[in-house]
């Protein structure tokens, strides 16, 4: 008998949670979410919103502008750059693991050099120069019309990114990047680097 009332307890809780979800109850819709949308933490958004990977975007940052008077296409290219600073914070942390994993692998550099080589990449890694680039997704939140947009890179653009950075800044500072490279030429370098996993 107390088995049973425990099961008919249980069963309607189950249609309560349910009528309620069906109804579409704001706070057990948040609850239930995977991914909201940052702005208000409430609102159901896709995964991507929430970095979620998503398939043939190798590096990707999600940027946000608030609605304006300038209009629409405005918005959407703030919303772009602010997702390009991010894409850009994030290249420099992956060109420093290669570079570092580099170093380690083939014995040259000492830290001090390797820390200044990583500095002189990372410099010419901005917002600006992230060629390839392109805005994969975009969605506005519908109650508080904040603008999402997933910036990011393929593998052929990211690696192309990669090469130019550390190609120019070898170009820059020649005699940092021989005490760096030791024997190895300075193109050898820069494909070895591109060829590492970014992970």
């Amino acid at each position: 008998m107390k088995k049973a009332g425990i099961l008919i307890c249980c069963v309607s809780l189950l249609f309560a949670f349910y009528g309620c979800k069906s109804a579409g109850t704001p706070m057990l819709d948040h609850l239930l979410a995977e991914c909201t949308f940052p702005d208000d933490g409430r609102t159901p958004a896709p995964l991507w919103i929430c970095d979620a990977p998503v398939e043939g975007v190798d590096v990707s940052a999600v940027g946000s502008a608030q609605p304006t008077k300038a209009g629409y296409n405005f918005q959407k290219d703030m919303a772009a750059a602010h997702g390009r600073e991010q894409l850009a914070a994030q290249m420099k942390i992956k060109v420093g693991k290669m570079i570092k994993r580099y170093a380690e692998t083939t014995g040259s550099g000492d830290s001090e050099t390797v820390d200044k080589v990583n500095v002189s990449v990372s410099k010419l890694i901005t917002s600006e120069t992230l060629v390839g680039s392109r805005i994969f997704r975009s969605l506005a939140n519908p109650n508080t019309k904040v603008l999402y947009v997933l910036t990011g890179f393929d593998a052929a653009a990211m690696q192309n990114n990669v090469q130019d950075a550390v190609k120019t800044s070898m170009r820059n500072d020649q005699s940092l990047w021989q005490k760096f490279q030791a024997q190895k030429a300075q193109d050898e370098l820069a494909a070895e680097i591109s060829k590492m996993e970014t992970e």
